[in-house]
């Protein structure tokens, strides 16, 4: 990444630092980028814009790739849309403003990234399942959820977390034992899950 866009990144991380944005780790990023050029993916549906970081990192690393992005927090989803006009990004990147699950697509996408809401995951994933192309992969960030889903359940104070934590591993389950999807687990950044359709027969 050359010097000026390296800057403008760190800019970006500073951002969500100070404003408590989550964003991916970079190891995280790391490792969706590289499987991104590995697996030569070029149409990437994000549910989860944020202020735009991931979305930018993985269209600055392949320069074929085309992302359609959706955020439902507006403060959001403004500071998106100058961040990826800074990066002159907006003949890739499409950003979309609303809740996801009352979004409705026809466009097929070799990736689906799910970023957004973590107790969604699930509603997520069947709504967008009919947009993912054949040979496609959900990919999902934060399945550890910052070590809680590893804790005892008890160790856990505030309820709201609690209920959180309970649909992630309830996810995570509905992954395992899925009929129609084969899922990998990764321990990288904060639990990431690569999810593709099994073969039939």
């Amino acid at each position: 990444m050359i010097g000026k866009f390296h800057t403008m990144v760190k800019e970006i991380k500073d951002y969500a630092l100070k404003e408590n944005v989550p964003i991916m780790l970079d190891d995280g990023i790391e490792f969706l980028t590289t499987f991104i050029l590995k697996h030569q993916i070029t149409k990437v549906l994000e549910i989860g814009t944020a202020i735009g970081y991931s979305s930018i990192i993985m269209a600055l690393s392949s320069p074929n790739l085309k992302i359609v992005t959706i955020e439902r927090d507006e403060a959001r989803y403004l500071e998106a849309l100058k961040n990826v006009k800074k990066f002159d990004l907006e003949n890739r990147i499409t950003l979309i403003f609303g809740d996801a699950l009352n979004v409705n697509l026809d466009d097929k996408f070799d990736l689906i990234f799910l970023d957004g809401a973590k107790g969604k995951n699930i509603d997520f994933l069947e709504h967008f399942e009919g947009n993912l192309e054949k040979e496609g992969f959900f990919i999902t960030d934060n399945i550890n959820f910052h070590g809680y889903v590893k804790k005892d359940e008890r160790e856990i104070k505030s309820r709201n977390l609690r209920g959180l934590v309970k649909k992630i591993k309830k996810y995570i389950e509905y992954l395992k034992n899925s009929n129609v999807y084969s899922t990998k687990f990764y321990e990288i950044g904060d639990g990431i899950a690569v999810t593709n359709k099994k073969e039939v027969g």
